[in-house]
């Protein structure tokens, strides 16, 4: 029998690689790690990556693994999902991984200018119905720039034909060029070897997409300081498939 929310959320509050932070929205005074991550939390100056909506963790542990000369931050507001992570970087020991519990809406609070090298956004929910919550809107790059290093990499991992055509669109719109970018990540072995780290770690949910038969794509890409970033105005073709908790999805939406 799997462990309890309540047990797993007691061991959240004890385990010091979370820092919780639940109630951002109504917090007003400085967040005390912010712009102190590299002393007061890893104590080294390795590059700091987040994975935004980390869920489980997988890829904040496994990118941790492969990279020991990166500090790896997951976050995630789900406490009881992040536990599985958590639990297993505590135990194996190690020192270069951390969660942050809190609404990544007001992410722009926890790090300071120029804290943070990399951004990974896997399998992130792509809110088709408001163009302000998806991860990859200009509404969250704008909050990435401020605490973005400037050419930071930002790589998006999805099942979501939706989300990475709106991310393709939105990067053209903009005159950004993507470093790498596949519909089809598992398509050979050469484009795997390519997209390096991207393809080396599968989620649980990631294995059944592939097992239903949905390609996985990829694309990441620097965002530069600058102009303000302007929305795609195109139509997209909505995903049709049912997945595991969303809804049937299907028509198209016009982004204005």
């Amino acid at each position: 029998m799997s462990k309890g929310k309540l047990a797993k959320f007691v061991e959240m509050a004890e385990n010091p690689l979370v820092v919780e932070c639940p109630m951002a929205a109504h917090k007003q005074e400085e967040f005390p790690l912010r712009g102190r991550w590299h002393e007061d939390f890893f104590h080294n100056q390795n590059p700091i990556v987040l994975e935004l909506g980390c869920g489980r963790g997988e890829y904040t542990v496994g990118l941790g693994r492969q990279m020991p000369d990166k500090n790896f931050i997951g976050v995630d507001i789900k406490g009881a999902r992040m536990w599985t992570g958590a639990q297993e970087a505590l135990q194996t020991g190690m020192k270069n991984v951390g969660f942050l519990r809190t609404n990544i809406e007001f992410i722009q609070r926890f790090f300071a200018h120029d804290e943070v090298s990399e951004i990974w956004l896997t399998f992130s929910d792509p809110q088709m119905k408001k163009v302000t919550k998806r991860l990859t809107s200009t509404y969250f790059l704008e909050r990435y720039r401020q605490f973005l290093c400037d050419g930071g990499l930002i790589h998006l991992k999805t099942d979501s034909n939706f989300l990475f055509t709106y991310t393709e669109e939105l990067l053209k719109v903009n005159g950004i060029e993507a470093e790498f970018k596949t519909r089809n990540l598992y398509a050979s072995l050469s484009v795997e070897m390519e997209a390096g780290c991207a393809s080396a770690i599968q989620s649980y949910y990631e294995s059944m997409w592939r097992a239903r038969g949905i390609d996985i794509k990829y694309l990441c890409f620097r965002l530069r300081q600058g102009t303000p970033l302007v929305e795609p105005d195109v139509e997209i073709p909505l995903d049709e498939y049912r997945s595991y908790s969303r809804e049937k999805r299907s028509g198209c939406e016009k982004h204005v």
